[in-house]
């Protein structure tokens, strides 16, 4: 993950781009890329490979940017955040369920 980090952070600032990503902006573009992946979807469930891939590439490169720009260490809170959902959905009780896991 660093070193993607490390290529976006060279990206931006070879370009000054940097001045233009504030943490609510980096968060505004993350959720327009990711409307622009349910376009991809709008009309029926084929889709273009491609276009697909484009786009999660996108939301990821804004995701790591943000984290970057407000001190998240996205690798610790990723394998934080699935070991908190491995005690909220224990297979016993939500393999093969898409229920919430305060509904069973």
């Amino acid at each position: 993950m660093d070193d993607i980090k490390n290529k976006l952070i060279l990206f931006n600032k070879e370009r000054d781009w940097e001045q233009f990503h504030t943490p609510e902006n980096l968060a505004k573009s993350i959720s327009i890329e990711a409307a622009e992946l349910l376009e991809c979807f709008q009309w029926n469930n084929e889709y273009d490979i491609h276009a697909v891939s484009d786009e999660v590439a996108d939301i990821v490169m804004y995701c790591v940017m943000f984290a970057d720009k407000v001190n998240i260490d996205l690798k610790s809170e990723i394998l934080r955040k699935l070991d908190e959902n491995s005690k909220k959905y224990p297979v016993s009780k939500c393999k093969g369920s898409s229920k919430k896991y305060n509904e069973f």
